[in-house]
């Protein structure tokens, strides 16, 4: 793990504030309900929760976004919502948050993506989720390209956020990581198990453990396992580096000499571990875009995830929180 004097860390983070970083993928609505349980239902043995409060938040690609956002970047969104009540508070959390709004489009053949949090005393009860999966059409496609390649100029990196709903097909994710590579721009990818084998030659490919073992067939039960399982995922895909995220056990990256490095999680009390990826990927990618070495950006993005885990619920990384946080570790 790297310990960073006041002085590099100063000069990673007075860059963040001139990043420009698309975000493709699936863009969701997060909805909580919170409430309280005082009883069991007579109809059925699962607790009452009675409504105290209900709040949205971004979540999916525009909680990448966000994060980016919270760090001093300039989030750029690419992706589809739907014209529904969802999609209008997408556009309103937008607008509220001062985001780029030009490269989200409305299909009136698809919803919004939602996901239904009910809370009781800090405790998930239930999520419901409304989504269409199928892939988004070919005009879909053609429009994000156009607005990507109208785009690219203005960016330092792009950021490929999938949750298998559609929006990043597999002719999507081959002609953005090209256009990525043409333009010599960094390309950071957050993948799930359906596309998981398209995401070849990015800068760095983000799986987590799960992922991983339903992608490969194997468990990762030992360090031998994690091991094999980076060469294999190396040798399939050649990104530039391979971070696997481990949960309670942190990170493993492995770097273009293949040497692998372990960096332990740091979360002194887990609350709540959703949305903690959106914060990996957002806060690798704003790092590397702002000069940091993948080591130094690992640690910084290991350190976020850890942080955000503290809270209930889905929420972005505190800039501040995240760089006192470093400077007291680099002074023990």
């Amino acid at each position: 793990m790297v310990k960073f004097r006041k002085d590099r860390l100063d000069q990673i983070f007075n860059k963040f504030q001139e990043i420009r970083i698309a975000v493709l993928g699936d863009l969701m609505l997060d909805v909580y309900i919170w409430g309280k349980v005082a009883r069991i239902s007579p109809e059925a043995p699962v607790p009452v929760v009675e409504v105290q409060e209900e709040s949205y938040r971004f979540g999916g690609a525009a909680n990448v976004g966000m994060n980016i956002k919270s760090l001093g970047g300039i989030p750029v969104l690419i992706g589809v919502i739907g014209y529904d009540r969802e999609g209008t508070i997408i556009d309103s959390l937008m607008k509220e948050n001062d985001f780029e709004k030009d490269g989200v489009f409305y299909d009136d053949e698809r919803p919004t993506t939602v996901k239904t949090r009910i809370i009781a005393h800090n405790q998930h009860v239930v999520r419901i989720d409304k989504e269409d999966k199928r892939n988004i059409s070919e005009e879909m496609e053609n429009k994000i390209l156009q607005f990507l390649n109208d785009n690219v100029q203005n960016l330092n990196a792009i950021i490929l956020e999938d949750y298998n709903k559609g929006v990043l097909t597999k002719n999507l994710i081959s002609k953005v990581i090209q256009c990525a590579r043409d333009n010599n721009i960094i390309i950071t990818v957050d993948p799930k198990f359906d596309n998981f084998f398209e995401y070849k030659n990015v800068t760095v490919f983000k799986p987590n453990k799960k992922e991983t073992e339903d992608a490969l067939g194997i468990r990762l039960d030992s360090e031998e396992k994690v091991i094999e399982a980076c060469y294999k995922l190396k040798d399939k895909l050649n990104p530039d580096f391979l971070i696997l995220t481990r949960g309670e056990k942190g990170m493993t990256l492995f770097g273009k000499d293949s040497a692998i490095h372990n960096i332990p999680t740091r979360a002194r009390k887990v609350a709540d571990v959703s949305g903690a990826g959106d914060t990996v990927i957002a806060t690798l990618t704003m790092a590397l875009a702002a000069g940091a070495e993948i080591e130094e950006a690992a640690t910084i993005a290991n350190l976020a995830a850890g942080l955000v885990c503290e809270e209930v619920g889905v929420v972005p990384i505190d800039r501040d929180l995240l760089y006192n946080t470093l400077i007291d570790d680099g002074k023990k």
